[in-house]
């Protein structure tokens, strides 16, 4: 399993209908989330990307055309790179392997779905911060702690944190996710279940960041989902995406600033400067912030799953 089309095709295909919401009449819809819609297959289901964008978890008007097909294309490259550390339920990428009932909505499905192993998600996510950034450093100037995690004083903003903090949150399908202590997520998942999570999450972004920073990216921080099938913990939904992850350009990084970066950040600084309270309804974005928002994102795939820098002669890199 791997990228099921090149950047290049990407790009190319922006000029179709961005794809707000999906319509795929042969299977019943299980939900809708923020970005993705999902289908019941029976014992599987089926994930399909599309080109909303939510920010401050609040999903905007405006459609990044191209979008859903990056987030799907670099979550298979991680979801393969990684398997040896926690198992993923993707099952397949290929429209063509899908069952024929879907071959009809081949438009709304090729390089942005995939068909996944059914499982009981665990209502957590889990968020790994390998920087001091972004609310968890508001969080650190109101009261020297990220998430109720003690930090020592005079930390910069952006500073590496050594070693990375597990500050895991509860899941909201509208509205605002809210942090919660370990002991919380011990209560809703079991001690047992609460450890191995941790220690999972921390071990994918340990793998994750050190290929990241091959690839002169630094990975900020990150969120994962996981669910259980037949007694197992098995890795689901998206995988180190811009819309999960903060990416920043390694020869940029300086720590007592915010950071350029290679995610949705960009368009969390264009709202900021806005008279939006950032509750629903969000504002529409501009199309040069939404062209810029894409470059950003393909930017980050073309890096990632690219040639290691450190091993190119020229510093630059190609798919």
């Amino acid at each position: 399993m791997f990228l099921t089309a090149t950047i290049d095709r990407i790009v190319g295909e922006r000029a179709r209908r961005p794809l707000l919401e999906s319509s795929i009449g042969a299977f019943p819809l299980w939900r809708r989330g923020k970005v993705r819609d999902v289908y019941d297959l029976g014992d599987r289901l089926l994930v399909v990307a599309t080109d909303r964008l939510s920010a401050f978890d609040v999903v905007l008007p405006t459609a990044i055309p191209g979008k859903g097909a990056v987030l799907t294309q670099l979550s298979l490259f991680w979801f393969d790179l990684l398997r040896d550390v926690v198992p993923h339920h993707v099952l397949s990428a290929e429209v063509d392997d899908y069952p024929r009932a879907l071959h009809p909505y081949r438009d709304q499905l090729e390089h942005r779905s995939m068909i996944v192993t059914k499982t009981e998600p665990f209502p957590v996510e889990c968020v790994v911060r390998g920087f001091l950034s972004g609310s968890g450093w508001k969080d650190y100037g109101r009261s020297g702690s990220v998430c109720g995690i003690v930090l020592p004083p005079g930390l910069r903003e952006s500073e590496r944190l050594d070693p990375a903090l597990f500050t895991p949150a509860t899941k909201a399908e509208s509205g605002h996710d809210e942090n919660i202590p370990f002991e919380r997520m011990a209560e809703l998942v079991g001690a047992a279940r609460a450890s191995e999570l941790k220690e999972s999450s921390l071990a994918l972004y340990r793998r994750a960041s050190a290929h990241a920073e091959d690839r002169g990216i630094i990975l900020a921080d990150t969120k994962f989902e996981f669910g259980e099938r037949d007694g197992k913990t098995v890795w689901i939904d998206e995988a180190l995406t811009p819309d999960s992850s903060r990416f920043w350009p390694m020869d940029e990084y300086a720590p007592g600033r915010s950071q350029r970066s290679f995610d949705k950040q960009f368009v969390r600084d264009h709202l900021e400067t806005l008279d939006w309270d950032k509750t629903a309804p969000g504002p529409e974005l501009p199309q040069a912030v939404v062209e810029r928002t894409f470059e950003k994102y393909v930017e980050a795939l073309r890096r990632l799953t690219g040639p290691n820098l450190r091993d190119s002669r020229s510093g630059e890199r190609r798919p």
